[in-house]
């Protein structure tokens, strides 16, 4: 069965997301903590919180438009340092590509994309420098040309597992930037969160 993207799948896929986090907050905040504050689970789990909160809780009358906004202003109301912005931007980013209360796969895979472009507008980062974004950004092109949400998905969530090549870079942004090439050897929590977000959205469509 063709799955198309509304407010209903887009609510299942949220608090999927949020469970998935949730249960990995300690492993997120562990690889956080040999290259950073480790609070990278604290953060993310309290961001996708959020988004999923705001789209459980949107009125009926609401559109799949303004659902989608409003869940990411209100991951930009956390105080999870970069990571309100970064994921705030995504879901914003998302909401400016909707044309319509049910997207096709074509649509949803356009959604992804702006979610992209609006996460871009906020880091230069790229693959190759230990960030969120060695697995946001493979996930997202995988996604191209599929004829299917749930394949576009689950496309997204094998390129996102490029989450695990960050072992072997050295960080360019925040504070693992420090370490140098100290920060070899160790995974990029933020792009393990991205990957299990992927994740739980490629199970839940």
């Amino acid at each position: 069965m063709t799955v198309h993207l509304k407010i209903e799948i887009l609510r299942k896929m949220l608090t999927a997301a949020y469970e998935t986090i949730e249960a990995n907050v300690a492993y997120l905040n562990q690889l956080d903590s040999a290259t950073g504050d480790g609070d990278h689970g604290t953060s993310i789990v309290k961001a996708i919180r959020a988004a999923a909160k705001s789209v459980t809780d949107a009125p009926a009358e609401q559109s799949l438009k303004e659902t989608i906004y409003n869940a990411g202003w209100a991951v930009m109301g956390e105080d999870c340092g970069s990571t309100s912005s970064l994921i705030g931007s995504f879901f914003m980013g998302m909401s400016e590509a909707v044309t319509s209360e049910e997207l096709d796969a074509a649509a949803s895979i356009a959604l992804f994309e702006s979610g992209l472009a609006g996460v871009r507008k906020q880091t230069k980062a790229k693959i190759g420098d230990k960030t969120l974004m060695d697995a946001l950004i493979p996930a997202v092109e995988q996604m191209s040309g599929k004829s299917d949400l749930k394949s576009a998905l689950e496309s997204a969530a094998a390129a996102a597992d490029g989450a695990k090549l960050t072992r072997d870079y050295v960080a360019k942004f925040g504070r693992a930037r420090n370490l140098g090439e100290r920060s070899v050897g160790h995974i990029d929590a933020g792009a393990t969160s991205i990957a299990l977000l992927f994740n739980a959205f490629a199970k839940n469509v």
